[in-house]
């Protein structure tokens, strides 16, 4: 990290900003700190009364490992798309994952703490290394694949 990188934080207002995702889609609750083009901290509160939960085993709700890493996902595009190159018509789009390990149940009540860190990027082409816990316990980590498309070139 340089010296005179800018840590942001965010909250919802600003997310929604930053993502073109609404409910019950937005995934992040809150940003600790983002730098632009490295990393960020955020967090989600995983609440009873996401609708997730009513046929998520119902009787036993846990929060769906593919919310757990479209969260992951959707905080790792907030920082690239807080680049000023990418902030104005583009999007992140999932192309992977690998190395995916899920360590704990996440379940209504539990704050999950999301680290993404960028490991190489080269347009259009990234990846990030996330990792997820719960009061310091893993929950998942893994690599997550994206590209940055052109919000344009989706629509036609």
């Amino acid at each position: 990290m340089s010296e005179t990188a800018e840590k942001l934080s965010l909250d919802i207002k600003e997310i929604q900003a930053l993502l073109p995702h609404r409910y019950p889609f937005v995934m992040i609750d809150r940003v600790d700190e983002l730098i632009p083009g490295q990393s960020a901290t955020g967090y989600k509160n995983v609440s009873i009364n996401e609708p997730h939960f009513q046929g998520h085993f119902p009787e036993i709700p846990i929060m769906p490992g593919v919310l757990q890493l479209e969260a992951a996902a959707q905080l790792s595009c907030m920082v690239m798309l807080s680049l000023p190159e990418y902030k104005e018509g583009f999007l992140g789009v999932f192309t992977g994952l690998d190395s995916v390990k899920f360590r704990r149940m996440v379940v209504p009540g539990d704050k999950l703490t999301i680290q993404v860190d960028l490991q190489k990027f080269r347009f259009p082409f990234g990846k990030f290394n996330f990792r997820a816990e719960v009061e310091g316990e893993l929950a998942v980590e893994g690599l997550l694949g994206f590209a940055m498309q052109k919000k344009e070139d989706l629509l036609s």
